[in-house]
């Protein structure tokens, strides 16, 4: 035996257990690159805009559900032309746009369509210069989106009157253009449809001069790219050829759409060739500007019931030949989202991100409540008489001490709010027990104060019950509006 021979150590057998985790951690690493670069690669599909158009004057978030703003653009720019028509230098606007709310149980969503024609205020707009447009009152609602002048700046203009409009913050901001729309309709293998009756050419452009060629036959199909298209855009020719019908007919589509996704599965895997697509064609905010944070959103919807997804239209009437927002049904459903009641009142409330399936802790009913050296002030902010001294005679039967009762500066507040100061939040949530719905808001140098809303008002009963079965909306919402798992040819136009 050679010296070498002697001074080399004995060679260690690698035993079954080592030999498994070096091939766990090599699968493991393999994994993790592969999702990085599928998440790199998607990435580099998606677009922002720009956060600084959005207004510095937003209403305050809400500890209950998530609102997200969706837009469908028409603009004719980066080859949408080849599928719109129209003027390729179009930077567009809204063609149709909604605002999803998903409630904080993670297992009811409602997405509320604002017709194009709407007529509304649009609130001050940043310009690519960097000034601000004056408010523009009487405005239809789809102008909002070419008021930026670009495609970066024109979605925090749309955000802005959407805010203005409802109260309520938007947390996330979608647009999606023709092109992207097609791509998505092709991924899942096409979308389930149906017509009232014949369509042809001429009902999708009515400057021909002639009916035109048959597009689409009565009746139910499936359709992708181009024709699903064609099929959302049509809106001359069936019932009375306003967007109020097409609207019934894109809530329709969408709601086939979502039934598709969800019958296809919601995973993961299953969701990369669609997030490929959409993320293609796609603007968002800030806040979902990255895969990872696009994935995760579509993944938290994943225990939404099909019966428990609703699509509705605001409350509207028409004027001339625009649409009209129909008050105060408008802002008693901008309440109900608020405070995350359902289309039938049903409370689907919770903390912002509690998933479905957590165990939330129960609210304590009024009884329960002391307010034992905790100091209120109470601010009527609407024009109901005697409604702070109400909410003050029920304060003090719990305990509190109620240092003031005034009318508040803004008589016009659609829902109750409890203001508080530093170090006061835990005094303040104790107050908000007693106030089922109310926003809490932080404010820098206050106490705990109590402005009440006309949500409160209506409910003519102290917040001594807050147990009571909530205000069912306004029955023009809840019987117009459609559940994702209805009928393809059910209302499908109006006139």
């Amino acid at each position: 035996m050679t010296t070498s021979d002697q001074a080399r150590p004995p060679r260690r057998r690698r035993g079954p257990l080592r030999i498994a985790l070096v091939v766990a951690l090599s699968v493991l690493l393999l994994g993790t690159a592969g999702l990085g670069w599928i998440y790199l690669k998607l990435n580099g599909n998606i677009d922002t805009f720009g956060a600084d158009g959005l207004s510095k004057d937003r209403p305050a978030g809400s500890t209950k559900g998530e609102n997200v703003l969706v837009i469908g653009s028409d603009t004719r720019t980066d080859g949408n032309s080849a599928l719109g028509g129209g003027d390729k230098g179009d930077i567009g606007r809204s063609d149709t746009a909604f605002l999803l709310h998903v409630y904080a149980d993670h297992r009811h969503a409602v997405a509320v369509s604002i017709p194009r024609d709407t007529l509304v205020t649009l609130p001050p707009c940043k310009l690519p210069d960097g000034k601000w447009t004056r408010p523009r009152p009487n405005t239809m609602f789809n102008e909002a989106y070419s008021v930026g002048q670009t495609a970066k700046g024109n979605p925090a203009c749309t955000q802005n009157t959407v805010e203005k409009l409802t109260g309520l913050r938007v947390d996330h901001t979608v647009v999606i253009d023709f092109k992207g729309f097609a791509a998505l309709t092709r991924v899942v293998g096409g979308v389930k449809v149906c017509l009232p009756q014949d369509v042809y050419e001429k009902d999708l452009n009515p400057n021909r001069a002639t009916r035109g060629g048959l597009l689409f036959k009565k009746g139910e199909q499936k359709l992708s790219g181009q024709r699903a298209l064609d099929y959302v855009r049509i809106r001359h020719g069936i019932g009375d050829g306003s967007d109020i019908g097409r609207i019934k007919r894109q809530q329709a589509f969408v709601a086939s759409l979502v039934k598709k996704v969800r019958s296809d599965g919601l995973t993961p895997t299953g969701l990369l060739p669609l997030a490929d697509a959409a993320t293609k064609s796609l603007t968002v905010d800030p806040g979902l500007g990255s895969a990872k944070r696009l994935i995760s959103f579509a993944m938290s919807l994943k225990n939404i019931d099909l019966h428990d997804t609703k699509f509705a239209t605001i409350p509207w009437r028409y004027q001339g030949e625009r649409v009209a927002i129909v008050q105060p049904d408008a802002d008693q459903l901008w309440a109900a989202l608020k405070a995350d009641r359902t289309l039938d009142g049903t409370d689907a409330g919770g903390k912002k991100g509690e998933q479905a399936g957590q165990t939330a802790t129960a609210p304590s009913t009024a009884a329960e409540v002391s307010g034992d050296g905790i100091d209120v002030a109470v601010y009527n902010g609407t024009t109901t008489r005697g409604l702070a001294s109400r909410a003050a005679t029920a304060l003090t039967e719990h305990g509190f001490t109620v240092t003031r009762t005034a009318n508040a500066v803004d008589r016009n507040r659609a829902d109750t709010v409890i203001e508080y100061g530093a170090g006061l939040r835990s005094r303040a949530q104790t107050v908000a027990r007693l106030f089922p719905g109310a926003e809490l808001n932080s404010v820098p140098g206050a106490g705990v104060d109590v402005v009440l809303g006309r949500t409160y008002a209506a409910k003519g009963s102290t917040p001594a019950s807050p147990a009571s079965t909530p205000t069912a909306l306004p029955t023009s919402v809840a019987r117009d509006a459609r559940s994702a798992d209805d009928d393809v040819c059910s209302n499908l136009s109006y006139g």
